[in-house]
This record gives C-alpha cells, sequence and structure tokens, in this order.
C-alpha cells in the first residue's frame, strides 16, 4: 500500500473511532438519566397496581412504567440539553487544544440534539399513547385472554390514532401552504414529522408562556413553605399547640365514636390524623432549626429568588428593544456543528453561568406553575399513591414542557445561543410578530403575576406580624345599633 492509502485509512479509522465514542458517550448519559427516572417514578407509582393477583395486570404495568421511564429520561435530556451545549461550548472555547477534553466536539452535541428531537417525537407520538391503551386495553372480543391479546387491541388503536392525527396535521399545514402539504405526502421524514413536532412545541411554548409567569409567582411561597421563616414572620410555638389541640381532638373522637350522634367516617378521621401526625412532625424540625438557618437562610432564599426573576425580566425586556431596533436578534438554526469558535455571552464564562442557572430557573418555576394552575392541579403525583394513567400524563404533560425548553430559551433571548438540528427548522421562529408578541405577553404577565402576589404577600404577612388577624370580625349592624342607643 503507499503512503496515500494509509493517510485514507488512518481517517476512516479516525472518524470510526469517533463515532464509537460518540454512540459510547451518549450510551451513558442516557443510562445515567434512565436509572434516576427509573427511581424517581418507582417513588410515586401505587405498589398495589404491580403486586396484583392477576400477573396480567402486573405484567401490563410494569412495561407501561419502563416506557413511561424512558420518556421521562428523554423530558430531563431536553431539559439538560441547552445548558450542556452552554458549558461545552465555553470549555471549548477556553481550552481548545486540552488533551482531555478531546472528546467533547461539535458533533458529539449535534447528534445529541439529533437524537433529543429523534427520542421526542417518538416518546410523543408512539410510545405514551401506546402505554396508555396498553394498559386500558383488554383484548379484542372472542380472543385469547392474555398479555398479547392487549397488545394487539393496542396496535390496531394506535394506528388508528396516528392516521387521525396526521390526517389533521396534513389538513392544518394544506391551509396554510398547499405546496407544504404536497411535499410532505411525498416526503414524510423530512417535512412531516418536524412539522407534526413543530406544533406539538408550539403549544408547548405556550403552554410554558402561561406557566412560567405563575410559576416565577409561586416559587417565593413555594420556599417560604419549605424553609424556616425567622420568629417575626412566623409562630412555630402557636402551629405546633394547634396541631397538637386538632390531633388530640380527632383521636378523641376515633376512641369514643358513640358520643356523637352523626355518624363518623373512621378512614377520614385517621388519615386526618395521620395528616396532622407528619405536620406535628415537620413543625418540630423546624422549630429545632438553628439561628443562622431561620435568620439567613430564609432571607438569602429569598434574595435569590428575587434577583432571578429580576434578572428574567429585565433580559425579557431587553431583548423585546433589541428586537424592535434589529430583526437580527430574531432567533434561527444553526447548521455549522463547529463549536468553541465564539463565546455567547458577553461576559464570557460567568455570562454563560448566568445563562444556565436562569433556564433552570424558569423551568423549575414552570414546573411549579403547571401543578399550580387549576386545570392541572389533579395531575400533581402522589407519594406512592400515584395511578398509572396519571404517571403516564404527567410524563406527557413534562415531555411537552422540556422538550419546547430550548425553544423558548432562545424566544426569550435568554441565551444566544442558536438552536441546533431539526428545533431550528420551526417556520414560526421567523415569524417577526409571534416572537414580539411572545415576548411582550411574557414580560406583562410576569409582571402582573408578581405584582399581584407581592402585594397579597405583603400585606398577609403583615396583618399576620402585627397580630390583626386574631382580631375579632365586627358585627354587621353593631354600630349604628350603639349610635342609636346614644342618641336615645
Amino acid at each position: 500500500m503507499e503512503a496515500a492509502d494509509y493517510e485514507v485509512l488512518s481517517v476512516r479509522e479516525q472518524l470510526f473511532h469517533e463515532k464509537v465514542r460518540e454512540c459510547i458517550i451518549s450510551i451513558l448519559l442516557f443510562a445515567v438519566l434512565y436509572i434516576l427516572c427509573h427511581i424517581f417514578l418507582t417513588r410515586f407509582k401505587k405498589p398495589a397496581e404491580f403486586t396484583t393477583v392477576d400477573d396480567e395486570d402486573a405484567v401490563v404495568n410494569k412495561i407501561a412504567l419502563e416506557l413511561c421511564t424512558f420518556t421521562l429520561a428523554v423530558a430531563l435530556g431536553a431539559v439538560l440539553l441547552l445548558p450542556f451545549s452552554l458549558i461545552s461550548n465555553e470549555v471549548l472555547f477556553s481550552l481548545p487544544r486540552n488533551y482531555y477534553i478531546q472528546w467533547l466536539n461539535g458533533s458529539l452535541i449535534h447528534g445529541l440534539w439529533n437524537l433529543v428531537f429523534l427520542f421526542s417525537n417518538l416518546s410523543l407520538i408512539f410510545l405514551m399513547p401506546f402505554a396508555y391503551f396498553f394498559t386500558e386495553s383488554e383484548g379484542f372480543a372472542g380472543s385469547r385472554k392474555g398479555v398479547l391479546g392487549r397488545v394487539y387491541e393496542t396496535v390496531v388503536m394506535l394506528m388508528l390514532l396516528t392516521l387521525l392525527v396526521l390526517g389533521m396535521v396534513w389538513v392544518a399545514s394544506a391551509i396554510v401552504d398547499n405546496k407544504a402539504s404536497r411535499e410532505s405526502l411525498y416526503d414524510l421524514w423530512e417535512y412531516y414529522l418536524p412539522y407534526l413536532y413543530s406544533c406539538i412545541s408550539f403549544l408547548g411554548v405556550l403552554l410554558l408562556l402561561v406557566c412560567t409567569p405563575l410559576g416565577l409567582a409561586r416559587m417565593f411561597s413555594v420556599t417560604g413553605k419549605l424553609l424556616v421563616k425567622p420568629r417575626l414572620l412566623e409562630d412555630l410555638e402557636e402551629q405546633l399547640y394547634c396541631s397538637a389541640f386538632e390531633e388530640a381532638a380527632l383521636t378523641r373522637r376515633i376512641c369514643n365514636p358513640t358520643s356523637c350522634w352523626l355518624p363518623l367516617d373512621m378512614e377520614l378521621l385517621h388519615r386526618q390524623v395521620l395528616a396532622l401526625q407528619t405536620q406535628r412532625v415537620l413543625l418540630e424540625k423546624r422549630q429545632k432549626a438553628s439561628a443562622w438557618q431561620r435568620n439567613l437562610g430564609y432571607p438569602l432564599a429569598m434574595l435569590c429568588l428575587l434577583v432571578l426573576t429580576g434578572l428574567s425580566v429585565l433580559i425579557v425586556a431587553i431583548h423585546i428593544l433589541e428586537l424592535l431596533i434589529d430583526e437580527a436578534a430574531m432567533p434561527r438554526g444553526m447548521q455549522d456543528p463547529s463549536l468553541g469558535q465564539v463565546s455567547f455571552s458577553k461576559l464570557g464564562s460567568f455570562g454563560a453561568v448566568i445563562q444556565v442557572v436562569l433556564i433552570f430557573y424558569l423551568m423549575v418555576s414552570s414546573v411549579v406553575g403547571f401543578y399550580s394552575s387549576p386545570l392541572f392541579q389533579r395531575l400533581l403525583p402522589r407519594w406512592h399513591d400515584t395511578a398509572m394513567t396519571q404517571i403516564i400524563g404527567n410524563c406527557v404533560c413534562l415531555l411537552v414542557l422540556s422538550s419546547a425548553l430550548p425553544v423558548f430559551s432562545r424566544t426569550l433571548g435568554l441565551t444566544r445561543f442558536d438552536l441546533l438540528g431539526d428545533f431550528g427548522r420551526f417556520n414560526w421562529l421567523g415569524n417577526f410578530y409571534i416572537v414580539f408578541l411572545y415576548n411582550a405577553a411574557f414580560a406583562g404577565l410576569t409582571t402582573l403575576c408578581l405584582v399581584k402576589t407581592f402585594t397579597a404577600a405583603v400585606r398577609a404577612e403583615l396583618i399576620q406580624a402585627f397580630g390583626l388577624d386574631r382580631l375579632p370580625l365586627p358585627v354587621a349592624g353593631f354600630p349604628r345599633s350603639s349610635r342609636k342607643t346614644r342618641h336615645q
């Protein structure tokens, strides 16, 4: 062999080893996410659904749980996608020739974006509908009972649902663009599925627009419940006394059920006693908190939340001004997989860390706002008491929210990192009016929710601090009667 052949062979071997290395890294990352999500879901599932007398139902629930674990792992990967890309870009920009980070390159990051996009489509369109129909199926009439009969019925239902959804999306694309609808018939993989995912992502971005401002306002009250407040704002001794008094009253009612002439629900009373005992134990732990936790932890946490929320609103306001001045600030897709050429923050690595923190903060706020909204409160999972269908619904909603997070962050201008892969092919991202109205609506809703929450919270805390909540309410008509008696 000549020297040129050896060079070609060495290049091929190098490309082969790079691909193998990328596959191994991707598999290891997804395996870690899968194990974490499996441990998380086993804490919320109903043990009775997996230890039933009927082995068929137990097998079906186990298969559905594994599909939910896969979907939740994809959702967690979608959340980590943009922060991981930002940190990787800063590492490559700061250490371009470091031997120990040669495995971290643009091809790996680009491949992760494509994998998350593919698995998100697979989970939303096929796996989660299959898991739901599989748990609800009983097999066709006249067929043998068993898991295989349920699989046949589920596959038929899934095919019908797929045809219905694809038909509806094709009609919608035909209304918007007739030429594009013709292309979608001939090219299913390159146009049809990305267009369907674009519609789902648009719904997720709208859901984030509603849930994130609500979550930003709710984060202060949620954090206040988790942390110990200073003694000026919270009287733990009074709460412990009230909890012990209610627990003693319920225990006395359970021990002497004949003392009350009304029929008593003993199961409800036992659950109330357990809830009060749990509340009392938590209050005792909070009472034993040190002075540092009480007087320093709560103010620092509130200050951090206030800074992060104000910084998010400030960045969105600046992005709105940039959109009005220059349309180059519009989000766009980046087809070049090379990273580490330039920093995506004017503050360098420190700015990238701030962007990552803001992205995680907004994601947590959106989840809090999602479960705080009246429409989705019933989906809130309970510890070891969540039905399988409820777990499926939670996984679908979390995947929709998390897969829309990169588009959401780029639309609001939280980062300058352009979307990679098929995430940058969404048509509505190039519409100036949609992006501008979205930013304006987010800033307005966030400001409204924060002003309403802060005014109500400050008023309630002041009333509680000065003891005005314990004052007796005035009786209607009493001042008038007193005036009449004085005149008489």
